[in-house]
C-alpha cells in the first residue's frame, strides 16, 4: 500500500468552484442552454463573493489502507448505498457457476462471503485489515478467513474455482502484479468476478478516500484505472473477458443527465444559496462533498451525469 505520497490541499471552496467548471464545460460542449451557463457563471461570482465563509482549507497526509480500515471497520457495513447498487450487478454473474472453491479476496467485513457460503461454496475470505476481519468472522462463521495482500494470497496454485474482487482494485496503483496472483490461484476455466469504483473527481485518476486514524484523518490513496488497464493486466495472464460493463449513477445507465435546463424548471432550486446555512458538519476534518454537493445541487447533477461509478467485470481462466 502506497504512502509515499504527499499531502494534499482540500479547500471546500476549490471544489465547489470546480463542480461548477465541470458543468461549464458540459455546456460548453452543448449539453446545455444559455440560461443554464448564465446560471453556473452568476453562481461561480457568488462562490468567490463569499469566499471567507469556507475556512482555509486543511492539508490531509496519506494513511495505509490497514489504518483506515481499522477506524472504518467497526461501523463500514453501513448504512452504505453504494452496496444497494453494487451487489445486484455483480451477484448474478456467480449465480450460475458450479459449486466449489471461493475466494473472496480483500473480503472485507464479510458482505459477499456470506453470500457465497449461502450459495454453497467452500469460502476463504482473505483481507489485509485485521480489524475487518475480526468482524467477519464473528459475521460468517461459516467461512474460513486469513490476513493476506492482493498481490500475496495465502492460496496454492490453482486451488481456486472462483475469486472475486470487489471494490479493492482502487487500492492498487499496478494492476499487473495483482491480475498475475489472481490468475495463479485459480484453475483453467475458472472464474474471475472484479467490481471496481470509478472515482469521485472528473478528470483525475485520483481519488483520495479521507478516514479517520487514531484521531487523526488522512486520506487512503485511490486510483482509477482506464478500462484498458484490466486488459493489458489480465490478457498476458490468461484470464479472458467474458462480461464488462460500466454503470452510472445507481446502477442504471440510463440517461438522467442531459436534461436541458431551464430558469423555470429550476428557479430557486439547484443555484448556489450565499444566504443558507453552510457551515461544515464537522470543520476540524477535511470538507466533507457529499456534504457539499446540495450547496451546488444544479452544478454537481450536471458535473456527474452519466459518469461511470462502477466497471463490473467476468473473467476465465484459460
Amino acid at each position: 500500500m502506497d504512502t509515499d505520497r504527499p499531502a494534499i490541499y482540500q479547500h471546500p471552496l476549490a471544489y465547489l468552484v470546480g463542480l461548477e467548471g465541470v458543468a461549464l464545460m458540459r455546456a460548453f460542449a452543448g449539453e446545455h442552454d444559455r440560461a443554464f451557463v448564465e446560471a453556473r457563471l452568476a453562481d461561480v461570482r457568488a462562490l468567490l463573493d463569499a469566499a471567507d465563509r469556507f475556512g482555509d482549507g486543511r492539508d490531509v497526509p496519506p494513511i495505509s489502507t490497514r489504518d483506515g480500515y481499522r477506524h472504518w471497520a467497526p461501523r463500514y457495513d453501513g448504512p452504505n448505498g453504494f452496496w444497494g447498487m453494487e451487489e445486484p450487478l455483480v451477484r448474478p454473474l456467480m449465480e450460475g457457476l458450479p459449486r466449489g472453491v471461493a475466494i473472496d479476496a480483500a473480503c472485507g467485513t464479510g458482505r459477499h462471503t456470506e453470500w457465497l457460503v449461502e450459495q454453497g461454496h467452500d469460502v476463504l475470505g482473505v483481507d489485509s485489515s485485521p480489524d475487518m476481519l475480526a468482524v467477519a468472522r464473528t459475521k460468517v462463521p461459516g467461512a474460513r478467513f486469513a490476513e493476506g495482500d492482493l498481490h500475496d494470497l495465502p492460496v496454492p496454485d490453482a486451488s481456486a474455482d472462483l475469486v472475486l474482487v470487489t471494490l479493492a482494485l482502487c487500492h492498487v496503483r499496478d494492476l499487473g502484479p495483482v491480475f498475475a496472483e489472481l490468475s495463479r490461484v485459480l484453475r483453467p476455466g475458472g472464474r474471475l468476478v472484479v467490481s471496481d469504483t470509478r472515482g469521485y473527481f472528473v478528470g483525475s485518476p485520483l481519488y483520495p478516500l479521507v478516514e479517520g486514524a487514531d484521531g487523526e484523518f488522512g486520506y487512503i490513496p485511490n486510483w482509477q484505472h482506464a478500462t484498458s488497464e484490466y486488459l493489458q493486466a489480465a490478457l498476458p495472464v490468461g484470464l479472458a473477458p467474458r462480461f464488462c460493463r460500466e454503470y452510472a449513477g445507481g446502477g442504471a445507465d440510463e440517461d438522467d443527465g442531459g436534461r436541458e435546463y431551464t430558469a423555470a424548471a429550476h428557479a430557486g432550486n439547484g443555484a448556489f444559496d450565499p444566504g443558507a446555512d453552510l457551515e461544515l458538519e464537522d470543520p476540524t476534518r477535511p470538507p466533507d462533498i457529499w456534504q457539499m454537493m446540495p450547496w451546488v445541487e444544479a452544478a454537481a447533477h450536471a458535473a456527474y451525469a452519466r459518469t461511470p461509478t462502477l466497471i463490473v467485470w467476468d473473467f476465465e481462466k484459460e
